[in-house]
C-alpha cells in the first residue's frame, strides 16, 4: 500500500554547534517546525569522538545547521574541509554564528550566515532558512 503524506517521516536536520544551550534551543524550534532533529558538537567531530560519516549515513540529514565560531578563519576552513568530504558533499547547509559582520570581515564570504543571539526573530529566520534548504535537495 502506498505511503500517504500522513505516513511520511519528517525530514531530518542535523544541528552542529559548540554550545549545549544553542544546540538545545535550535533543536526545539526546528522540531516545532516539523523536522526530526539530530545533534552533535563540532568539537567532538574535531577530536574524532563523533564519526561524521557514520552519523550522516545513519541519519541522512537533508539540512545541516552548522555554527561558525571564533576563531572564524580556522573554523571556516574546517567547515570547508567537511563540506568537501563525501559524507557532506552536496548537502544543504544553514550557517550560524554569533557575529555575522565579523565572519564576513574575516572570511570575505557572501554566503548567507545567520546570527544566533537567542531572540525569537533570529530563530524564526533560521527556521525559514532550514525550510528553504530542505526543499533544495531531493532525497536519495
Amino acid at each position: 500500500m502506498p505511503a500517504t503524506a500522513h505516513d511520511r517521516r519528517p525530514d531530518c536536520v542535523a544541528v552542529f554547534n559548540a554550545s549545549d544551550d544553542v544546540v538545545e534551543l535550535l533543536r526545539m524550534v526546528i522540531e516545532q517546525a516539523g523536522f526530526a532533529v539530530v545533534t552533535g558538537h563540532i568539537d567532538e567531530i574535531k577530536r574524532g569522538e563523533l564519526d561524521l560519516q557514520t552519523f550522516v549515513s545513519q541519519h541522512d540529514p537533508k539540512v545541516i545547521v552548522y555554527d561558525v565560531a571564533p576563531p572564524y578563519d580556522r573554523n571556516w576552513n574546517f567547515l570547508e574541509h567537511l563540506r568537501s568530504r563525501p559524507p557532506l558533499a552536496g548537502r544543504q547547509f544553514v550557517l550560524t554564528t554569533t557575529n555575522v559582520a565579523r565572519v564576513r570581515e574575516t572570511i570575505g564570504t557572501s554566503e548567507n550566515v545567520y546570527e544566533v543571539v537567542g531572540k525569537p526573530f533570529d530563530l524564526d529566520v533560521i527556521v525559514r532558512a532550514v525550510k528553504e534548504a530542505s526543499r533544495a535537495r531531493a532525497t536519495r
